[in-house]
C-alpha cells in the first residue's frame, strides 16, 4: 500500500512515536500473530516532558472507584469526565454480598429502583407468613365473648284484652322470640336483605364484602358487605366504635361461630331479636308491633321484606308514612328484597307479581314515644301491682327492669275510652275551676268489672301520670262509701236474719220488714241498752248523752220497709239493722262480697252506713257479686304473664264462691231494681235496660258515689274534692253550681253514659226473678246456716256519726230509763217482724228541726224524695 494512503495516526499522535513502541511489529509478535496487549501511555517520573509509559490494564476495583468518581486508576479523562459518566453506567466490580438486593446491583437507572421477582415474591412470602402466623395466634387467642348487657335488656310489653293490640310497653322496647316464632318467609326476607349465603358461609364472605363495594362504586343496591353472623357478632359483643382492632375482632369471633361455635339457627334468632329497625324498636318482635301492629308470627311475606330493609336505613324507613322520600327508597329497597327471593328459589316469581300487585306493604302511623299517657298509666301501674303480688314472689321489681314480660290484662280499650269520654263530658259539662273555686280539686274515679268472672273492664284514675297525678282514684283507699253500702246490711240481715231479743232469737228479715225510719233516733243493741255519745258532734241534740241517728231529712215518716228505706236512702233503719244483724256478721258479708279488712271501719254504728273508705274496684266488685246472684269473683286485672314465650305458672287462676245464697243476691238486686224505677237513682233510667244500683253522699257533702249494674257489667263512680296540700276530703258544696252534691247527679251522669256505651253492642238481658225468701240463710252448697252473734259496744268517741232508733223490749217497754219515741208507739217485736207495724206518720218528733250542718245524706237528688239520708262521716 503506498504510503499517502496509509491511515492518519489516531489521538494526532505520530507513527514513530512512543506508542508505536509499545505495540512491536507484527512479525516479531510472539503469540502467533496475535497483537500484543494494548498499553497506555502515561508520563514516567523524571523523565522528559510529554514522555509517557505503558500503562496496564485498570483492575475491577479501579474500574469501580473510576465510575463512582473516586480516582484512583482515573485514566485521563479528568475528575469531571469521571463524574458525567458514573451516573449512566452500571456499577463494575465483584457482586456485594448483601442479604436484600435492592437497589439492585448491576443495574442502573428506574431498573436499579424496580424490585427483582424474586424480591417482591419474597417480600410476599414473608409478608404472608407473619399475617398469617398473628391472624392464626389471634384467632387461636380470641374466644366468643360474653354478651353485653345491653343487648340483653328488654321492655314489658302489656296488652288489651284481645291479647293482640299492644296498650303499653315499659323499658327497653324489645322483645325476644324463639326463631319458631317467626315465619320461614321472614327469615329467609333477611337473608335476601343482608346475607344471601348465610346457610352455608362460614360467618365471613369474602364475596359479600366485594360486592358490597363494587355496588357503592357504581351506585348500585346497598347491600350490607357484613354477613348475618357478623352484624350478629356487632350487636351482641361489640361496642358500635369502627375501628380497626373492632372490625378485626369482629371477623375472628364470626369465623370462630361459623366454624362450631354456635348454631345457625342460634345466629339468626339473636340476629333477628337484636337488630335496630327504627320507630324505637329493638328486635323483630318490637319491630312488628311498632310497624304494622302484630307479632312477629302474624308477619306476612311481604310485610318482612319491608322490616329486612329497615335494618340498613331505620331512621330514614320509619318515617314512610309522612315522608315521601323515604317511602320511595325503601319502595325501591322492598323490591329489591323480594327479587332476591326469587333469585334465592325461597319464593317463586309469581309469588313475587301477586306481592307486587298487591304493592308495597304500608306501615300504620308511627305514634311517636307515646309513653304512659291518659289513663294508661293507672292501668300497668294496676296490672304490675297486681301480677307481683298474685306470684308468691317470683316477679319482682328487679326482675321486670330486666324485662322480657309479656303481661295480657283484662281491660278492654273501647271501654277505657269510653269511661275516661264520659268523665271528660261530665267535667265540661258542670267543673269549672276558672268560674268557681268551689270546682277546684274535684277528683273522679271509677271502675267497671265483669260480673261474670270479675275481670276489670275499664277504670278511670285522674287526668293522667303524664299530667303529674300519680294517685289513682279508682282504686284510692280514703273516700267514705256512704249509703252504698246498705246493700251489704240487707244481704247480711236476710243471710242472718236479726237478733232483737235478750235471748239472742235470730228473727228472719225480708225487704219487707219495717223499721222506723224517723230523724235522730236512738240505736239500741242486742241486749236492748242505748248506744252513749258524749261527743256532742252530733246533727241531732243528744240532752240525754245518748247517741241520736240523723237523716238527710228532719221528716218522721214512722215505721217504713227496708225497701222503702233502700230506695230513699235513709239511715235509721240500716242503722238499727246492723245492729240488730251483728257487727261480725256484717263484717263478714262484705268481707264475703270482695271488701279489704284493712279497709273497713268496724268501730263506730256509723259502719252500717258507710264509713268504710273501699277503693271504687272494689266497691264494683262487691255489687257484681249481687249481679252474679251472690258468686263473688275476686277482681282480676291480668289474663296471664309470659317470659320469652312461657307461661309463668304462678298466676293464680280464676277463684270464685258463693258469698250469698242465690236468693238473698237476687232480693238484694230487685231492692236496688226499685232505687233505680222509683227512688234516689231515677237518673240511672237513662240507660234504657234493666239495671239495679245504689246512691251515695256522705257528710257535708265530701264524697258522692253511684255504683250500678246490669247482669253484664257492674260500674262504680266517685266524686269528692281533697285538699292537694292537706290530702283531706273537703265539702263539695257549691261544686258544678249544685248548692248540695248527690250521688244522683254527676256520678250517675258519668254512669249513664258510660254504660250505654260500653253496653251497646250487648243484648239487652233481665235480671233472674227472686225466690221467695221463707228461711235464714241459705240452701246453696257450702253456706252455712248462721248463728246469732252478741256484739260489742261501740266506744262513745267514735259514735258521732251514728244515732238511736228507740225500740222496745219484747214486753213492750223501753229498755232504759229513758222515754220511747212517739212513734214507736203501739209497735211490737213481733210487729215489725211481721209487717204489720202501723207506718202512718207519728204525730209529736222534735219540736225544732236540728240544723242541716253535718246531717247526713243519701244520695239523693235534692229534687227527689224529702226522706233522702246517709250517713254522717267524720271529714274523710
Amino acid at each position: 500500500m503506498s504510503e499517502h494512503r496509509r491511515k492518519p495516526p489516531q489521538n494526532g499522535r505520530r507513527p514513530d512515536g512512543p506508542t508505536s513502541a509499545g505495540r512491536g511489529s507484527v512479525g516479531s509478535n510472539a503469540s502467533g500473530g496475535l497483537p500484543p496487549r494494548r498499553t497506555t501511555a502515561r508520563p514516567q517520573p523524571g523523565g522528559a516532558p510529554g514522555q509517557t509509559a505503558a500503562q496496564p490494564r485498570m483492575t475491577r476495583a479501579e474500574m469501580r472507584r473510576a465510575a463512582q468518581g473516586k480516582g484512583g486508576g482515573g485514566g485521563s479523562a479528568g475528575p469531571g469526565r469521571g463524574s458525567r459518566g458514573a451516573g449512566k453506567q452500571p456499577p463494575s466490580g465483584p457482586k456485594p454480598k448483601r442479604l436484600i438486593d435492592y437497589p439492585r446491583w448491576g443495574k442502573s437507572g428506574v431498573r436499579r429502583w424496580l424490585p427483582s421477582w424474586k424480591l417482591v415474591l419474597s417480600t410476599f412470602l414473608v409478608i404472608f407468613g407473619g399475617l398469617t402466623g398473628v391472624v392464626g395466634y389471634a384467632y387461636a387467642s380470641v374466644s366468643i365473648p360474653s354478651a353485653n348487657a345491653a343487648s340483653q335488656l328488654q321492655g314489658n310489653v302489656y296488652y288489651w284484652d284481645d291479647g293482640k293490640t299492644v296498650m303499653a310497653t315499659t323499658g327497653y322496647n324489645r322483645q325476644n322470640v324463639s326463631l319458631a316464632d317467626v315465619p320461614q318467609d321472614i327469615q329467609h326476607d333477611f337473608m335476601a336483605a343482608e346475607d344471601e349465603t348465610f346457610e352455608t358461609n362460614s360467618g365471613v364472605d369474602p364475596m359479600s364484602i366485594l360486592r358490597a363495594v363494587r355496588n357503592m362504586a357504581t351506585g348500585g343496591s346497598v347491600q350490607s358487605g357484613s354477613t348475618i353472623t357478623q352484624q350478629y357478632v356487632k350487636n351482641v359483643y361489640l361496642n358500635s366504635q369502627q375501628t380497626a382492632s373492632r372490625k378485626l375482632k369482629e371477623i375472628l369471633i364470626s369465623i370462630k361461630i361459623g366454624n362450631g361455635g354456635m348454631s345457625k339457627d342460634q345466629v339468626l334468632e339473636g340476629y333477628l331479636n337484636t337488630n335496630y329497625y327504627g320507630r324505637g324498636a329493638y328486635g323483630i318482635e318490637a319491630a312488628a308491633e311498632a310497624y304494622y301492629g302484630v307479632h312477629a308470627n302474624q308477619l306476612t311475606l311481604s310485610e318482612g321484606a319491608f322490616i329486612a330493609a329497615t335494618v340498613n336505613q331505620p331512621s330514614t324507613f320509619q318515617n314512610v308514612d309522612t315522608d315521601k322520600t323515604a317511602l320511595s327508597i325503601a319502595t325501591g329497597r322492598w323490591q329489591y328484597v323480594l327479587s332476591r327471593m326469587v333469585v334465592n328459589n325461597w319464593m317463586t316469581q309469581a309469588d313475587e307479581q301477586e306481592a307486587l300487585a298487591k304493592g308495597f306493604p304500608s306501615p300504620q302511623k308511627w305514634k311517636h314515644n307515646p309513653g304512659l299517657t291518659g289513663q294508661v298509666g293507672y292501668l300497668v301501674d294496676l296490672a304490675t301491682t297486681y301480677a307481683e303480688s298474685h306470684s308468691s314472689g317470683q316477679l319482682t321489681d328487679a326482675l321486670l327492669a330486666r324485662g322480657g314480660y309479656k303481661i295480657y290484662t283484662t281491660f278492654n280499650k273501647a271501654d277505657v275510652d269510653a269511661l275516661s269520654s264520659s268523665v271528660q263530658k261530665m267535667e265540661s259539662q258542670h267543673i269549672n275551676p276558672k268560674v268557681r273555686t268551689a270546682d277546684q280539686n274535684v277528683q273522679v274515679g271509677a271502675a267497671s268489672v265483669n260480673p261474670a268472672n270479675g275481670e276489670l273492664k275499664a277504670i278511670y284514675g285522674g287526668v293522667g301520670m303524664d299530667k303529674g297525678y300519680y294517685v289513682d282514684n279508682a282504686n284510692t283507699l280514703g273516700v267514705p262509701v256512704g249509703s252504698t253500702f246498705k246493700p251489704i246490711d240487707l244481704a247480711a240481715a236476710m243471710t242472718n236474719g236479726a237478733v232483737q231479743t235478750p235471748n239472742g232469737t235470730a228473727n228472719p228479715i225480708t225487704p219487707d220488714s219495717k223499721y222506723n225510719a224517723d230523724d235522730c233516733l236512738k240505736i239500741h243493741r242486742q241486749d236492748g241498752s242505748f248506744i252513749q255519745d258524749n261527743s256532742g258532734t252530733s246533727a241531732c241534740p243528744e240532752p240525754d248523752g245518748l247517741l241520736h241517728q240523723a237523716n238527710d231529712s228532719t221528716a218522721m215518716p214512722g215505721y217504713q220497709t227496708l225497701r222503702y228505706a233502700m230506695e230513699n236512702s235513709i239511715n235509721t233503719p240500716y242503722v238499727q239493722l246492723g245492729e240488730d244483724v251483728g257487727y261480725s256478721n256484717v263484717e263478714k258479708m262484705a268481707l264475703g262480697v270482695g271488701l279489704n279488712e284493712s279497709s273497713l271501719q268496724t268501730d263506730t254504728a256509723g259502719f252500717y252506713i258507710g264509713t268504710s273508705t273501699p277503693s271504687a274496684i272494689r266497691m264494683a266488685d262487691a255489687y257484681a257479686t249481687f249481679a252474679d246472684q251472690g258468686m263473688e269473683h275476686e277482681p282480676v286485672s291480668v289474663k296471664q304473664v309470659t317470659y320469652e314465650g312461657t307461661t309463668e305458672s304462678w298466676l293464680p287462676a280464676e277463684t270464685a264462691k258463693y258469698a250469698m245464697s242465690q236468693q238473698v243476691a237476687n232480693t238484694v238486686t230487685n231492692v236496688l231494681q226499685s232505687v233505680v224505677q222509683k227512688g234516689t237513682g231515677t237518673n240511672a233510667q237513662a240507660l234504657g235496660r234493666p239495671a239495679a244500683g245504689k246512691t251515695g253522699t256522705t257528710d257535708d257533702y265530701k264524697s258522692a258515689w253511684f255504683i250500678g249494674y246490669t247482669p253484664q257489667l257492674s260500674t262504680s263512680v266517685v266524686l269528692y274534692k281533697e285538699d292537694p296540700v292537706k290530702g283531706q276530703l273537703e265539702s263539695m258544696a257549691g261544686v258544678g253550681g249544685y248548692p248540695k252534691v248527690f250521688g244522683a247527679d254527676m256520678p250517675t251522669q258519668v254512669w249513664t253514659d258510660y254504660m250505654s256505651a260500653a253496653l251497646n253492642t250487648l243484648p239487652t238481658v233481665q235480671f233472674p226473678t227472686p225466690q221467695p225468701f221463707t228461711q235464714l240463710g241459705s240452701n246453696e252448697p257450702g253456706m252455712p246456716a248462721p248463728s246469732p252473734t252478741t256484739q260489742p259496744t261501740p266506744t262513745a268517741s267514735a259514735t258521732a256519726s251514728a244515732s238511736s232508733t228507740a225500740s222496745t223490749n219484747p214486753s213492750g217497754q223501753p229498755s232504759d230509763t229513758s222515754s220511747p219515741s212517739p212513734s214507736n208507739t203501739g209497735c211490737s217485736i213481733s210487729d215489725i217482724f211481721s209487717g204489720n207495724c202501723n207506718t202512718s206518720s207519728p204525730s209529736g218528733g222534735p219540736s225544732t228541726n236540728p240544723s242541716p250542718t253535718g246531717r247526713h245524706h243519701g244520695g239523693g237528688n235534692p229534687s227527689g224524695p224529702a226522706t233522702a239520708g246517709t250517713n254522717n262521716v267524720p271529714g274523710g
